[in-house]
C-alpha cells in the first residue's frame, strides 16, 4: 500500500501525528505500514476510551494533519522500535478519558518521550483549576461528543 505523505515528509515509525478535528486536536503515534496508534473511541455512554490500531487515512479521513514531534527540543525522543513496541503492545486496553487528566495528546506524548504532557491542558492548567466549572468539562465534552457523533451518522 501506498504511504501517506505530508509536506513532502513520509511519518517515521513513533512520529507524532496532529490532526485538526474541528475545534479540537487529536494526537496519534506513526507506527510504521501507513498504521498509527491512538486513543479513541469514547463511548457514548461513558468516557471509557480504547487503544486502537488503525490506518492513518481511516483516522485522519479528509481533516488536515501534520507530523508534530513538538517536545523533540524539551525530551529526548525513546527509540522507535520502544515507542511501536509499546503502541502495538496497548492496542485494545482501555482507559478513562480526561481531558484535562490523560487525554490522547497525554497518550502520544508518554508513548513518544515517557511523559505524558499535553500542550493545550497545561499551559491553561491552573486557572483551570481555579474554575469552579472545571468538574464539569467531562459531563460537557460528554455531551459534544455524543452530538457530534449523532451528526456524523446523519
Amino acid at each position: 500500500s501506498r504511504e501517506t505523505i505530508y509536506d513532502g515528509k513520509k511519518p517515521k515509525p513513533g512520529d507524532l501525528i496532529e490532526v485538526k478535528c474541528g475545534v479540537y486536536k487529536h494526537w496519534i503515534v506513526y507506527i510504521g505500514e501507513d498504521n498509527v496508534v491512538h486513543f479513541g473511541g469514547i463511548g457514548e455512554s461513558s468516557l471509557q476510551g480504547t487503544i486502537k490500531k488503525e490506518k492513518l487515512k481511516d483516522v485522519v479521513k479528509d481533516g488536515k494533519w501534520k507530523i508534530n514531534n513538538f517536545l523533540d527540543q524539551k525530551y529526548q525522543p525513546r527509540k522507535d522500535d520502544d515507542i511501536v513496541k509499546e503502541a502495538c503492545a496497548r492496542v485494545g486496553s482501555s482507559l478513562t478519558y480526561d481531558v484535562l487528566g490523560y487525554n490522547c495528546e497525554h497518550f502520544a506524548t508518554e508513548l513518544r518521550y515517557g511523559k505524558p504532557e499535553c500542550r493545550q491542558v497545561d499551559k491553561n492548567h491552573k486557572a483551570l483549576h481555579k474554575n469552579k466549572n472545571v468538574k464539569n468539562i467531562n459531563k460537557r465534552l460528554k455531551k459534544i461528543i455524543t452530538k457530534y457523533r449523532k451528526n456524523e451518522k446523519k
